[in-house]
């Protein structure tokens, strides 16, 4: 049976986070002191007492997430644990599963979604862009809601995280009236979500687009682990491609559901969420009910993992 590497996105992040790890793993501290001496200021300080405005800003956020997912992937190979088939990561996630594939260096990495991050934000002036979840509808009757919302303004469906489970993002007014038509569709519940800043929509074409340049002074490698791709649900190795795929994410659609899926027609049975929380765990369940999927971030989950691969 095939295994996986999953690494999650922005919403995963808490004031506290990791605590349990950095104290049993020396790794880990390791890691994030490698992040801070790239970054110029204390991630960890600021992982463990926050405050949440800081913790939850995009350009903080990003980096660390991202040393959290390496932290746990090193400490991983530390317990001997196997190496998987394949890595994918949802959104920002899949900067670390590039890391993971060996695609790009860990500094480089931190130097990057610091960057993603801060140009994203600024992207779009704060409240002029909306994210909003949307949840029981299907997939392309959402898709319909925000064609009929659009109005000349950007509105789209952005990340398909699972079925009845749909990511909106775009200008405010486009989205609220998206909301009202999603709802008038039959939608479960319909509700904007608590960020500023629109990701994966057309909207972030100039970040994608100052991105492309700061990716052309970075050494990409061949990925020794096949990436599975946000914007294609597709395998992926080739350097030259990984790179295109990252500029194309910011303003594409994250199809999640359709990753998952693939996955599982290859014959991964086991997977393992390589970050904090257990967000995709949740996401993975509702695709594939008989895909297992393990935790590590602490010692009693890493050895659940570590058991479940052996058996």
């Amino acid at each position: 049976m095939k295994s996986a590497f999953l690494f999650p996105g922005q919403g995963s992040q808490s004031i506290g986070m990791l605590a349990e790890a950095e104290e049993t793993w020396p790794i880990v501290a390791k890691t994030f002191s490698e992040a801070s001496q790239v970054l110029g200021f204390d991630l960890w300080a600021i992982c463990q007492k926050g405050p949440e405005e800081e913790l939850n800003a995009t350009a903080i956020t990003q980096p660390l997430l991202l040393t959290a997912s390496v932290a746990l992937w090193r400490q991983w190979f530390v317990a001997d644990g196997p190496r998987p088939d394949f890595v994918a990561g949802h959104s920002l996630g899949e900067y670390s599963a590039l890391v993971a594939a060996e695609s790009l260096n860990f500094f480089d990495a931190v130097k990057l979604v610091r960057l993603r991050g801060e140009l994203m934000q600024s992207a779009v002036p704060a409240g002029q862009g909306k994210m909003a979840a949307i949840l029981g509808l299907d997939d392309n009757a959402v898709i319909e809601a925000c064609s009929e919302a659009a109005n000349g303004d950007v509105v789209a469906a952005v990340n398909f995280n699972a079925p009845g489970q749909v990511v909106i993002a775009g200008d405010s007014a486009a989205v609220d009236r998206a909301i009202d038509i999603c709802k008038a569709k039959g939608a479960k519940r319909a509700m904007a979500l608590p960020v500023s800043v629109p990701s994966h929509c057309d909207l972030m074409k100039p970040a994608a687009d100052e991105l492309a340049q700061a990716l052309d002074d970075v050494q990409f490698n061949d990925a020794v682990i096949p990436v599975v791709q946000n914007v294609d649900a597709a395998p992926e190795q080739d350097r030259d491609a990984l790179k295109a795929n990252l500029v194309r994410q910011l303003y594409s659609p994250v199809q999640w559901t359709d990753s998952v899926r693939y996955l599982s027609e290859e014959g991964v049975g086991t997977a393992v969420e390589c970050g904090a929380g257990k967000v995709l765990a949740g996401l993975v369940k509702r695709i594939e009910r008989d895909m297992s999927v393990f935790s590590i971030e602490n010692k009693a989950a890493l050895q659940k993992a570590l058991d479940g691969f052996a058996g």
